[in-house]
């Protein structure tokens, strides 16, 4: 089975920075698109951001674009979530996804179809609590 991992989730207050973190195995990173979810007590998963394999193509719901950047290291087969200007409301269980192949950033080309399309593997999470 494939083991997606993330860190650096934690409590911050409001205004501050944070980054996760996710980190896979060479063979899943190497040949995988990036994304970042998260999920609220009570609401639904939502999409964050998301990196093609290759690095070339980045997406963002555009609610997220001002303060959140993903990106990823391929030396340290470690994908990135810079987030900036943290708000309570961006309190949530933050989950690592991988989607080995082109199907981010080729077969689907816009932030709204690959936030909606089934990734292949999921972390398990990481808490980020924003406060007052």
């Amino acid at each position: 089975q494939v083991e997606l991992v993330e860190s650096g989730g934690g409590l911050v207050q409001t205004g501050e920075s944070l980054r996760v973190s996710c980190t896979t195995s060479q063979h899943t990173f190497s040949r995988s698109a990036m994304g970042w979810f998260r999920q609220a007590p009570g609401k639904e998963r939502e999409f964050v951001a998301a990196v093609s394999w290759d690095g070339k193509k980045i997406f963002y719901p555009d609610s997220m674009k001002n303060r959140f950047t993903i990106s990823r290291d391929n030396a340290k087969n470690m994908a990135h979530l810079q987030m900036h200007n943290l708000k309570p409301e961006d309190t949530a269980v933050y989950f690592c996804a991988a989607d080995p192949g082109p199907r981010v950033g080729d077969v689907l080309r816009t932030a709204q179809a690959i936030g909606s399309m089934r990734w292949t593997f999921w972390g398990q999470g990481t808490q980020v609590t924003v406060s007052s």
